[in-house]
């Protein structure tokens, strides 16, 4: 693990594209400012484990337990093409 000291306003890059910035300061709390791009996710740990958590149990759900959550469409018809208006 990389440890650096920073003070209020200053920032870290990671690679080329995402910026820690430190926003404040209040007793043993850091505020931090983080700019990336919406193609990387960025969660709190705790909210990320949760996400993970959920995502291997939805993974692990039987199709069977969610049949009348979601029961399956019935296949629609196959319709010839319809006439022009002009062609009736």
């Amino acid at each position: 693990m990389l440890v650096l000291s920073r003070h209020r306003d200053e920032s870290i890059m990671i690679g080329d594209d995402v910026v820690v910035t430190i926003v404040d300061i209040r007793g043993d709390k850091v505020r931090l400012g983080i700019d990336a791009p919406q193609s990387i996710p960025v969660h709190r740990q705790e909210v990320y484990e949760a996400i993970q958590r959920e995502n291997r149990k939805a993974s692990q759900t039987d199709p069977e337990a969610t049949r009348d959550v979601c029961p399956p469409r019935e296949p629609r018809l196959q319709r010839g093409p319809r006439p022009h208006r002009n062609d009736a």
